[in-house]
């Protein structure tokens, strides 16, 4: 099984929020996760990310695949693969 960390929309329209999720590759996007692992909020300034970075490094240590937008969020909370 091919585990990603990726992120879920939710939110209204036009006013998107997401949940940074450890879901099965072959899930849908907004489909089951395994775990939630934190939050981002593009529509705050600055965009507001908050991370488990114990989950986080836990998952990436079992070999989760982040994709390139949630890399990008983990890297700017501290969080390195």
């Amino acid at each position: 099984m091919a585990v990603k960390i990726r992120l879920r929309r939710m939110g209204q329209k036009k006013a998107p929020f997401y949940r940074i999720v450890v879901a099965d590759s072959r899930a849908p996007r907004d489909g089951r996760n395994i775990a939630e692992i934190g939050s981002y909020d593009p529509n705050q300034n600055p965009s507001a990310v908050s991370v488990d970075a114990e989950a986080a490094k836990k998952w990436l240590a079992n070999g989760a695949q982040p994709t390139e937008t949630v890399a990008r969020l983990l890297k700017s909370a501290g969080i390195e693969k």
